[in-house]
């Protein structure tokens, strides 16, 4: 197994050890073992056996089983008073992840309208490109939807009069058990009044009012969750503050935070993850709608774990669907074949969606060729299994004929930032190297799509016959804005380009 630190390298990582600047990519001579925990990116055969490009994820936690991941970032969780360095760089790749979540679960809304798919995604998009609207997440959904569901609760808190024993007055004495009773007989005197002392007052049963009951615990478990992952969003946006999705939300956790400490002075204690919803939490609507919204901020905060783990696999899915909106907004494109998209109501492997082969085929009338964009052939040409590349594009002259051109689109996803310029003369090379095998298909330029860490920035390589573009892009604001910019100029200069 070939541990690479880059798609295109010739090299094994050093050591066989991958650090935070590395992808966790490997190539496998044959079949690559099942349980080793991968996502297989492409499979292809060549004279000397059959070799796959493999996906290792991130690790969960600071004691990575192998391949061995040293020094990578553990997903924070929760907000600390004091965060060191660690925990603020932490912070900010999630916040990261999170934007480019946004932008691929924006897809899921887009298909809602299938005949107007890509429109819709292209102006959920340019919405993200303006910073000072903050991204849609669950916390905002409850902060619309649950928040009158608390308010409602609030004079009616459920109780329940639960028995004591209290040394009571004699003439409010209502009720005694056996417990009582043998106390009474034990004090000295002939009549209860004698027993009952100077104090005038004997052990007797009382009913008090308590709220420290099954729905109630759950209520302020999530109180005490939603104030935390409201706080969260809100330390994600420090740009929308006057927006009104960050009203809802900053609104939203102050009143989760004060109703979290009324009950917490009314002795309610906290429900534990796993517990078993009463009939109160099934059956009364307003609890029931609070249970809901509690075991969905439970299931997120486990989702993140696995999304943290194959953030390279979703953000593959948002350069595919980058390239997909360049190329539908060309001038004179039109779509006219679209692959099925089934979309997953959880995320597998860092995947939302599934498609087939092509996600989408472009004509161009008036050029007269046909654009088909592929992500994770499972039949890849010669050429592109060389090159690494799990996502191409392919593009057919219809009108001269000959050999389609393939465009190879590297995603090289890492925990810091890249030196897109030497990335790019990398890719350069490994073009270079692999022409000799083009006997059947022509591959000479690629592109490069990787997260920017908050410097946008582009790269050009030139060989005598190849060309790599670069292109490090964010997911929202100013550097979603560029890098959109910067993928239609390429989309352009490369469709439009002679052909060889």
């Amino acid at each position: 197994m070939l541990h690479l630190g880059r798609p295109w390298d010739r090299i094994a990582v050093t050591d066989g050890k991958f650090g935070p600047n590395d992808c966790l990519v490997s190539e496998v001579r044959g079949e690559a073992p099942k349980s080793s925990g991968h996502s297989r990116l492409m499979s292809a055969r060549f004279q000397d056996g059959p070799t796959e490009l493999i996906l290792h994820p991130y690790p969960k936690n600071s004691s990575a089983q192998r391949p061995d991941r040293i020094g990578f970032p553990v997903r924070p969780r929760g907000v600390k008073e004091h965060e060191t360095p660690d925990d603020v760089q932490a912070r900010e790749l999630l916040r990261r992840m999170n934007e480019v979540l946004a932008r691929v679960q924006e897809l899921g809304e887009a298909l809602e309208d299938p005949l107007h798919v890509w429109p819709r995604l292209r102006d959920a998009w340019e919405r993200a490109e303006n910073e000072d609207d903050p991204r849609m997440a669950e916390i905002v959904r409850q902060a619309q939807d649950v928040l009158p569901r608390l308010k409602a609760l609030e004079p009616r808190i459920r109780r329940v009069l639960r028995r004591t024993r209290e040394l009571t007055s004699l003439d409010r004495v209502q009720e005694m058990d056996r417990t009582s009773m043998r106390w009474l007989v034990r004090q000295p005197g002939r009549t209860i009044a004698e027993r009952a002392g100077t104090s005038q007052r004997i052990l007797a049963t009382v009913r008090r009012e308590n709220f420290d009951t099954p729905e109630n615990r759950v209520l302020h478990a999530y109180s005490r969750l939603a104030f935390q992952v409201a706080r969260e969003w809100l330390q994600e946006h420090p740009r929308g503050k006057y927006s009104r999705r960050y009203a809802q939300v900053e609104h939203f956790g102050r009143f989760c935070k004060t109703f979290a400490q009324m009950l917490a002075d009314l002795d309610v204690s906290i429900a534990d993850a796993g517990v078993v919803p009463n009939y109160v939490l099934m059956q009364d609507l307003s609890y029931n709608a609070i249970y809901e919204a509690w075991r969905r901020l439970l299931e997120e905060d486990k989702v993140l774990d696995d999304l943290w783990a194959w953030q390279a696999e979703t953000w593959t899915d948002f350069s595919v669907l980058s390239v997909v909106l360049a190329l539908s907004e060309l001038e004179e494109a039109e779509l006219v074949a679209q692959s099925p998209i089934v979309w997953r109501s959880e995320a597998s492997l860092g995947r939302w969606f599934e498609q087939d082969r092509p996600i989408a085929v472009f004509w161009l009338k008036n050029t007269g060729r046909i654009v088909e964009v592929q992500s994770r052939p499972e039949a890849p040409g010669r050429m592109l299994a060389l090159t690494r590349a799990h996502v191409s594009l392919r593009i057919s002259d219809i009108e001269r004929g000959g050999m389609p051109r393939r465009v190879a689109v590297w995603t090289p996803h890492t925990m810091a930032r890249i030196d897109l310029s030497d990335a790019v003369e990398r890719a350069n090379e490994r073009l270079v190297e692999i022409q000799p095998f083009g006997q059947t298909e022509i591959l000479r330029n690629g592109l490069i799509l990787t997260p920017s860490h908050g410097q946008f920035e582009t790269c050009l390589s030139r060989g005598n016959r190849t060309r790599v573009d670069g292109i490090a892009l964010e997911a929202s604001g100013e550097g979603l804005r560029q890098g959109l910019d910067a993928i239609r100029a390429f989309a352009r200069s490369e469709i439009y380009a002679t052909a060889p």
